[in-house]
């Protein structure tokens, strides 16, 4: 008896890593403690998204040759310098609206400048190095070894104008490089090596999918409304276009800029710990955790979906002018004998 699984999980867009992220999800909204009850490996994998991406990157890096170091530089320095950009923007936007506390009523209570730049401001890596690594983009994938500068409340203190608890510490930037470069390492040095590790990257996908679900809480997207179902569409669809044109702009085909537009699960512990550095933004704080929690997870449904349409227009508009570029050579006209009388004019 054979069933075709991984023909059905092609079928859904992005479906190798959101079907097993939507699984994960549900077993940890239903049963959040399960990981505790089995212990053991079972029980590691609750809590394993962190090492998983370390392994990933090792094989990623393997992939990638030397020469497109400068490339991933570019990459992830254009999303990372767009994704800054916008939440800067939308910020003082915001700010001068609203300022530090929340919207107290109406259709928007509870939306605050916080909420805002924490949802923009951190990109859900495992679900940007799956898409990438789906899609086969490897050095897309490996952009994001820049755009994990953006982890953690840095960015959005700099954002919101917190001085003084801006410290980024150097081992948090160099232990965010060391796997990839570690995997392109090993890829240069023997041809094997990358021969052994790189057919891992796409088969870690749904392993990637499934570890980030588990980290998922659904029940935030309830208890958001649909306020928090609103600024996960806003961080996907407004802030997707801009890293789309960002990344068109820079060479790129979209894909990655795409790939970029979510919220990371630890964003929604950034309020807390502003709110704590900045007692002013205290009264956001709670608001603030569960949109952004909600923008986790609708963000983590919709990116896939939105990336998997739009690299196979991408990839359509490619089989397009290469069957146009065919057919200009065939009509292409014979050149005319050099004894040939020219026209006359």
């Amino acid at each position: 008896m054979s069933i075709p699984i991984k023909k059905a999980l092609e079928k859904v867009p992005g479906g190798m890593m959101l079907v097993p992220l939507g699984i994960g999800a549900v077993i940890h909204t239903l049963a959040p403690d399960a990981g505790k009850f089995f212990g053991s490996f079972t029980g590691a994998f609750f809590t394993g998204l962190a090492p998983l991406l370390a392994v990933f990157f090792v094989c990623l890096g393997a992939t990638l040759e030397v020469k497109s170091t400068p490339y991933i530089l570019k990459k992830g320095g254009v999303l990372l310098g767009s994704k800054i950009l916008f939440a800067i923007l939308i910020g003082v936007i915001a700010g001068r609206f609203l300022g530090e506390a929340p919207i107290d009523s109406g259709i928007l209570a509870g939306l605050s400048t916080l909420a805002l730049v924490a949802a923009l401001n951190d990109t859900n890596g495992g679900l940007y190095i799956s898409l990438m690594g789906q899609f086969g983009r490897k050095r897309d994938a490996g952009a994001y070894s820049i755009l994990s500068l953006e982890s953690g409340p840095f960015l959005t203190m700099v954002t919101l104008g917190i001085a003084g608890l801006s410290a980024f510490p150097w081992q948090a930037l160099v232990g965010a490089i060391l796997p990839l470069a570690l995997g392109m390492l090993l890829g240069n040095l023997d041809k094997n090596m990358r021969s052994l590790l790189a057919p891992l990257v796409p088969a870690m996908v749904p392993f990637l999918g499934l570890a980030l679900g588990l980290t998922i809480n659904l029940n935030a997207v309830v208890e958001a409304g649909l306020l928090g179902i609103a600024l996960g569409l806003f961080v996907v669809f407004v802030g997707g276009a801009v890293l789309l044109l960002a990344d068109k702009l820079t060479g790129g085909d979209g894909v990655a800029g795409l790939a970029a537009a979510t919220t990371a699960g630890n964003a929604a512990l950034v309020p807390a710990i502003i709110a704590t550095a900045n007692p002013v933004y205290a009264p956001a704080a709670d608001h603030a955790t569960v949109l952004v929690a909600a923008s986790v997870v609708v963000s983590a449904v919709l990116c896939p979906i939105v990336t998997s349409a739009w690299a196979k227009r991408v990839q359509k508009r490619a089989r397009l002018q290469e069957s146009d570029d065919n057919s200009r050579e065939q009509e292409a006209p014979t050149p005319k004998h050099a004894g040939s009388t020219p026209e006359l004019t």
